[in-house]
């Protein structure tokens, strides 16, 4: 699946371009409030973030650790929604909002909304693509030519233990990146990364041949500098989230970390 005509592809083939790395940063929708998600969003563009991905809240979220859940939990307590997440970027993008946005969210409440419907308003609303970390290529390869119509990318997770001929078939469905998760278990922070990460990194790069972002565990600058020498981009989730729980300027101090993160990418 290689067509890639949105936003995304555009900041991946300026990267590629310059040979610089990207920053992704993930938030959860509404957490700790949808007015601060709205902030957040444009402030961690103004500082360096090249690409968004939006976490949609569920009950059961099998990939995350304790920070994610805990903001996905607080959030549906709120009563967080599909549409919240189509008015705020829609309402963003009438802002001047210009990275690209990615929808995370398991398959759940995409079938519930309905899929083709999902496509339709996040074409509409100004996303860029979609991750749904429980959909196998086997079972998304239906949805592809929808996604293709919609100009929007559906990206795929690579995990340490993929083998390599699974590897291949999952950059081969995948669209415009493929996100690889750094660690076995759930997303979190993590005082190290995996020792053979690096290692492991070079064959999916090897097998992939298509850019490689990478996720789960990175949780500091120094963290982001190393995984940035060997991927094309860094994923970093609950060590933002973390920040909106903690602090009472959540997203100063969000903001701050992101900035920091920014930086370190960029140096390698």
């Amino acid at each position: 699946m290689t067509q890639t005509g949105n936003r995304l592809a555009q900041k991946l083939k300026e990267a590629k371009k310059s040979n610089r790395k990207l920053f992704c940063a993930y938030v959860t929708l509404g957490f700790p409030k949808l007015s601060v998600t709205e902030e957040l969003i444009p402030a961690l563009e103004k500082v360096g973030v090249d690409i968004l991905e939006l976490g949609f809240p569920f009950s059961d979220p099998l990939a995350d650790g304790p920070t994610i859940q805990f903001a996905s939990a607080d959030a549906i307590k709120k009563g967080v929604q599909l549409k919240d997440a189509f008015r705020l970027v829609r309402r963003l993008r009438k802002k001047g909002l210009k990275i690209p946005v990615l929808f995370f969210s398991y398959l759940n409440p995409i079938m519930h909304y309905g899929v083709s419907r999902t496509v339709r308003q996040l074409r509409q609303s100004g996303f860029d693509g979609l991750i749904v970390p429980d959909l196998p290529p086997e079972e998304g390869a239906m949805w592809e030519p929808w996604f293709r119509s919609a100009d929007l990318s559906l990206i795929y997770l690579i995990a340490p233990t993929t083998q390599e001929n699974r590897i291949r078939k999952i950059a081969k469905h995948s669209n415009g990146f493929v996100y690889y998760v750094s660690l076995r278990g759930v997303t979190g922070m993590r005082s190290s990364l995996p020792s053979d990460l690096l290692k492991k990194l070079a064959t999916v790069k090897r097998l992939a041949r298509m850019p490689v972002l990478v996720g789960f565990g990175v949780s500091n600058e120094k963290h982001a500098r190393a995984i940035s020498k060997a991927a094309d981009g860094i994923i970093v989730g609950s060590a933002i989230v973390e920040k909106l729980r903690t602090n009472r300027k959540a997203v100063g101090s969000a903001v701050a970390f992101a900035s920091r993160l920014a930086a370190a990418i960029k140096k390698g």
